[in-house]
């Protein structure tokens, strides 16, 4: 046994009161030697730490402010297992980095300062000029593992992708699921390789020269997490989510329990050096007391920012539709970077598929999708039929380069129930049009992986959690599913086979199909980079024609203007406004690319009158003028 001496080994002596400011919690390697282990446990008398070598010891931490327990206990090391025993029963710990034996089993001390990082010069491009890729790391590759997805990076950076958003990659039930039941803020799963692992993609990823944004779930825990009630009032007492427990964010102790998750961000942020955070769901927060919870986030990631030297971007999911998420703390927002736009995804879907069931009651009209290249946020205080109430408020004084938008996701694709992308969901060239309609917008975009070279292969919601759990999840999912117009049950989720058919099949991108998708995503990019009308702070009109299925978005600066021209219907179509004054070269169109050395190389400007107005059915052209 190691001796309890109540020496100060286990004191602070200047305690962080504020929340916001540093307090490492779990099992820190200390620098001169040992491990220091901190856990917060209000509810126990006696907190000791119980480690599993041969032969097994134990250390009784000491107390210090605010319900902590803390002690550095020599002879330990990284690879050792321990648990946390409160008055005499045993639990993992809730800042464990490591779970080698699952969510319930022993946790491990793990050393991440070990990795000998290469990218000390890295600093991501501004997220505002970014182009964002989500992918989930068990689909990804082969190897369903973040070593696995190291190889098709460069691939990425060369089409054009500038960051990519991972799903989340912390520890959760079960091996194969999305990832939103996480249990363990802190640690990385094991089936995706662990920490090492993560620590290796990031640094490969930024050699790549790819940001990496890493999906966060801080509004929920899965309810796996019920031993985190045994050490403290980590759950609200009143409020839950569909998906679990909820945080406990205004009530006693919440001080705390924000603090873990502060503590969280700035592990990843310092250890792993991830670029940014997207907020899973943050409207899910239970959180009536000030300064609200993703204010006090904005400001701690700010700080970890600072001591960084480098930028990290804050994107928020929310179905608020208010932009206060984005407005400065000082003005009495949340200070975040950017927020997801679903309703760019719904006009355009609703739009192209004719789908009008479920939440795409509220859209179909090309008019919309028109709407949500000027303003990504369609719903700013107006009625909406699905949700019989009105929805949102209005986003004035804030542009569209604040907003992430994509024509699917994760959640658009996956919570279909069918899985099926919009290469299945579309005739012809159509994925080909929404992609470009896509890229045109002046959010910024996301696309969604496989999007590229246009994957076919459905991607479902699939989980091996266990089966109390998951058929649980799988009853919620089929009456939702109902909801959105979807009448038989989707596979289920809980066998191999749903898993491993949304397996990305990368033998499609040596295909011409393949190559063609590729060529025409790089071309868009290239557009997006070169092209002044393209830049941030330019403006943005666009005209619909529903009978004759035609749309056209402008985008203009003081250095020149570009069209997009899209057909979206089943009819080769004239556009009626090609008479406008100057002089116009095509830079895209059903014959035409963009090069390899340049948006507009070996191109002649002709008046507008000489551009042929006929665009066949499912098809788009895209132009640029010098004089505007």
């Amino acid at each position: 046994m190691v001796p309890d001496d109540p020496g100060s080994a286990g004191r602070t002596a200047a305690f962080p009161k504020d929340p916001r400011l540093p307090l490492e919690i779990g099992a820190i390697p200390d620098a001169a030697g040992g491990v220091r282990f901190r856990v917060w446990a209000p509810r126990a008398r006696k907190v000791e730490v119980l480690l599993e070598k041969s032969p097994r010891s134990s250390a009784r931490l000491l107390p210090e402010m605010r319900g902590y327990f803390s002690r550095v206990v020599p002879g330990v090391a990284a690879g050792d297992r321990y648990w946390f025993r409160l008055d005499g029963r045993r639990h993992p710990d809730p800042a464990s980095r490591s779970q080698p034996e699952g969510l319930l089993g022993a946790s491990e001390v793990i050393d991440l300062g070990h990795h000998a990082w290469q990218d000390r010069s890295w600093r991501a491009k501004p997220l505002t000029d970014s182009v964002l890729y989500e992918l989930h790391v068990g689909t990804f590759s082969p190897d369903g593992d973040l070593r696995g997805a190291i190889p098709h990076l460069a691939s990425l950076a060369e089409t054009g992708v500038t960051a990519v958003e991972l799903l989340p990659v912390q520890e959760e039930r079960g091996a194969t699921g999305w990832g939103y039941g996480t249990v363990f803020s802190f640690a990385v799963r094991r089936s995706y390789g662990g920490a090492a692992a993560f620590q290796q993609f990031v640094d490969a990823a930024h050699g790549a020269g790819l940001a990496v944004v890493l999906d966060v779930v801080y509004t929920h825990w899965a309810r796996e997490a019920a031993f985190l009630e045994q050490f403290g009032p980590y759950f609200h007492p009143r409020a839950t989510t569909p998906w679990g427990p909820t945080p406990n964010f205004e009530g006693p102790g919440s001080d705390e329990v924000r603090r873990h998750f502060f503590e969280s961000a700035r592990m990843w942020v310092r250890d792993f050096h991830i670029d940014g955070f997207r907020l899973d769901a943050s409207h899910e927060a239970r959180d009536r007391s000030g300064p609200p919870f993703w204010a006090d986030f904005s400001r701690v990631v700010r700080a970890e920012e600072a001591r960084a030297g480098r930028p990290v971007y804050l994107i928020a999911e929310s179905e608020l539709n208010d932009v206060r998420i984005l407005r400065p703390v000082t003005e009495g927002g949340w200070g975040l970077d950017a927020q997801w736009a679903d309703d760019f995804h719904n006009a355009l879907h609703a739009a192209l598929t004719g789908e009008r069931e479920g939440y795409y009651v509220d859209f179909g009209p090309l008019a919309m999708l028109a709407r949500a290249f000027e303003s990504p946020l369609l719903f700013q205080g107006q009625y909406s039929v699905y949700r019989d109430r009105r929805q949102g408020a209005p986003s004035i004084g804030i542009g569209p380069d604040r907003f992430v938008v994509f024509d699917q996701n994760h959640d658009q694709v996956g919570n279909r129930g069918d899985g099926a992308r919009l290469t299945t969901l579309l005739p012809g060239d159509l994925p080909k049009v929404a992609l470009a309609l896509l890229l045109w917008s002046p959010a910024i975009p996301m696309l969604f992986m496989g999007e590229e070279y246009g994957e076919t292969r459905p991607f479902y919601f699939f989980t091996d959690a266990p089966p109390v759990a998951g058929s649980a999840t799988r009853r919620g999912r089929v009456r939702e599913l109902r909801a959105l117009g979807f009448r038989h049950p989707p596979p289920n989720p809980r066998l191999r086979s749903t898993f491993e058919r949304a397996h990305l099949d990368w033998s499609l991108t040596d295909t011409p199909r393949g190559r063609s998708y590729r060529r025409l995503v790089r071309s868009l990019l290239l557009l997006r980079r070169e092209l002044p009308a393209l830049r941030r702070g330019g403006q943005v009109e666009a005209r619909a024609w529903e009978k004759e299925r035609l749309l056209a978005v402008r985008r203009w600066t003081p250095q020149g203007a570009a069209m997009l021209l899209a057909n979206v219907g089943d009819r080769r179509r004239s556009f009626p406004i090609l008479d406008w004054p100057g002089r116009w070269k095509e830079l895209l169109g059903p014959q035409r690319s963009a090069g390899a050395t340049g948006a507009s190389a070996a191109m002649e400007w002709v008046p507008a009158a000489e551009i042929s107005p006929e665009i066949p059915k499912h098809s788009f052209r895209v132009l640029a003028q010098t004089d505007v």
